[in-house]
């Protein structure tokens, strides 16, 4: 497969567009960096205050700032860091501990925070509270098998390790370099945080841009166009730190004919916040989130016939099952979405097309699990909340 890049800087955002054999698979926009500074960000790492207990809902309260009170589920606290103790409990308002954020504010929902720390890179993931060793499932279980082995003398008490999908091509001694450099940051952060003040930033993460890059999958990137020098200076900084063996892929657009005109970004994301969603034989997707779920309704459009046609319903929805886990992955949709198909009567049927979108749905490299289909036929799909949505993005 053939990957590319696209990056602009129009508007006070930063636009990243994934391409997949010349087609747009991922939109994301961050703020420019001046105005990020001032944002909690995804894998930001704090001494918080316990600010409320709620019981009921095994929960926690855990103030990062003055005012910024987040998430925190009480099932972690086990596992926890702490720089001050207010109590004999395992959690008790005035807590001061180490936590991580590990989802972005969502519309009227706070940020969610962490005690299981995270310390990525390209190849691998080490975790604090999780001590074990996994590997992705997208290697082949030859090479799973191998990386537990060798890993073994890496097993401990105090952090776990995941081995990314990345890691798939690249020498093994490639993946222990990182591995100890991640674990030098581990000691950093849970070695100097006692000695920190409650607010403190024990690790800022890069710039939600940057991240992108960062745990993109680089098998068959042919290119990375950057528009403007400023930002291809900071990109190429990035590289020239952590990447520097892709450095070669960074290209600067200086053209005087716009990248957005080139490549029609701007219809793509145009097309991409749009509630209708276009099949090629003339049916549409309905994409309507709303604040507890996203709903997508399949409708044959133009694509009618006399009659019930059972082939042509089931045209349409293996079309609109392609076209969902699509704009799904395009749009950033998270959480709990419903897909309203086409009603069909034939058993084997429905469980083709349960099969087919199954299928569709494990290209998305965030995870993206199809879980049943209820009595009125409407498919429940969930997909891992971690940035927020395309269309909240765009409206920072």
């Amino acid at each position: 497969m053939k990957r590319k890049i696209l990056m602009e800087n129009t508007g006070g955002q930063i636009r990243t567009f994934f391409l997949e054999d010349d087609d747009i698979v991922e939109i994301h926009c961050a703020a420019a960096e001046e105005v990020e500074k001032d944002r909690h960000a995804l894998g930001d790492i704090y001494v918080g205050r316990v600010k409320n207990i709620v019981q009921n809902i095994g929960a926690a309260f855990i103030e990062i700032a003055p005012g910024i009170n987040c998430y925190y589920d009480m099932k972690e606290a086990d596992h926890a860091v702490f720089t001050k103790k207010a109590g004999r409990k395992s959690l008790c308002i005035g807590d001061e501990l180490v936590v991580q954020i590990s989802k972005e504010a969502v519309k009227t929902k706070a940020p969610t925070v962490t005690g299981n720390l995270s310390f990525s890179g390209r190849f691998a993931v080490l975790t604090h509270g999780n001590t074990r060793i996994g590997v992705s499932s997208k290697i082949p279980k030859k090479i799973r098998d191998e990386y537990k082995d060798r890993l073994k003398s890496w097993q401990n008490d105090s952090f776990g390790i995941i081995v990314r999908t990345n890691a798939r091509d690249v020498p093994f001694e490639a993946v222990l370099d990182e591995l100890s450099t991640l674990r030098r940051e581990y000691e950093k952060v849970i070695y100097s945080a006692p000695t920190r003040v409650c607010f403190s930033c024990l690790k800022a993460a890069p710039p939600s841009y940057i991240s992108d890059l960062k745990n993109v999958y680089m098998d068959g990137m042919e290119e990375i166009v950057i528009e403007g020098k400023e930002l291809y200076t900071r990109i190429q900084k990035y590289f020239e730190a952590e990447l520097p063996d892709k450095k070669e892929l960074l290209r600067l657009y200086d053209d005087s004919f716009p990248l957005c005109k080139l490549y029609s970004t701007d219809t793509a994301l145009e097309k991409a916040l749009s509630e209708k969603a276009w099949l090629k034989h003339g049916g549409y997707l309905v994409i309507q989130p709303t604040e507890a779920l996203t709903v997508i309704d399949v409708n044959s459009g133009k694509n009618i016939s006399k009659g019930r046609n059972e082939e042509g319903i089931m045209k349409i929805n293996l079309e609109a099952a392609h076209e969902a886990a699509r704009q799904i992955r395009l749009r950033n949709l998270s959480g709990i979405i419903i897909i309203d198909f086409i009603n069909m009567d034939v058993e084997e049927n429905i469980n083709t097309l349960l099969r087919e979108f199954r299928g569709f749905l494990s290209e998305d490299p965030i995870q993206t699990t199809l879980v049943d289909i209820t009595p009125l036929n409407l498919v429940e799909v969930t997909r891992k909340k971690v940035h927020r949505p395309l269309y909240e993005q765009v409206g920072l």
